[in-house]
């Protein structure tokens, strides 16, 4: 017989794996969709579970966008971190940190493009506002450690992260909805990027 604690873990990983499979359903039906198109029975359909798990994990089909941006948010940091040596100066920490932003955001293009039409809507507006606010936080308080070392130009700490976050969208944005030549690759961008930004910074 199973030891309760691994029965209860098992159920916990099957549920970890349920709500998964309902935000990637629906991360596949936004992007194709849209947002407000997509109805909570068409995620469940997609995801092949019944309509009652829908809610036993989310509320409103705006919780789930909540969940999903948030996931992706982390996602992105996790890309951020692994791509950042925490040894090296201000500067070229955030270049990598534009850098591999720019590789995340081609892998998931879709995501970013829905994100681009649906901006506007209020269910996602607040959560992406909510986003925004962290990675300026992040991006400012490595501009203001680099300035204390005079490695980072002496500017308004805020203009320049929003700087640096200005570049990696519209750079991304630009490759994304196919505005730079075809024969840019993601590595040629992602690592013109990082110049571009390192050189700004100084």
């Amino acid at each position: 017989m199973t030891s309760p604690a691994i029965d209860e873990r098992q159920h916990t990983e099957h549920g970890r794996e349920r709500k998964q499979q309902l935000l990637d359903a629906a991360a596949v039906l936004f992007a194709d969709r849209g947002y407000e198109a997509t109805r909570i029975a068409d995620i469940c359909q997609a995801a092949g579970v019944a309509k009652g798990l829908f809610y036993w994990y989310f509320p409103t089909k705006g919780a789930l966008f909540a969940e999903l941006v948030r996931t992706m948010r982390w996602s992105l940091r996790r890309a951020q971190g692994r791509a950042i040596d925490p040894a090296t100066d201000a500067a070229t920490r955030i270049a990598d940190g534009a850098e591999a932003s720019v590789r995340f955001m081609a892998e998931h293009a879709g995501y970013f493009a829905l994100l681009d039409v649906e901006r506007s809507s209020p269910d996602v507006a607040d959560v992406l506002d909510e986003g925004a606010g962290v990675y300026l936080d992040d991006v400012r308080r490595l501009v203001e450690e680099g300035q204390r070392d005079g490695t980072i130009t002496d500017a308004p700490s805020e203009l320049v992260a929003v700087g640096v976050l200005g570049a990696v969208s519209s750079f991304s944005n630009s490759y994304r909805n196919g505005r730079l030549h075809p024969d840019i690759t993601v590595d040629e961008l992602a690592a013109f990027v990082r110049r571009w930004v390192a050189g700004a910074l100084r």
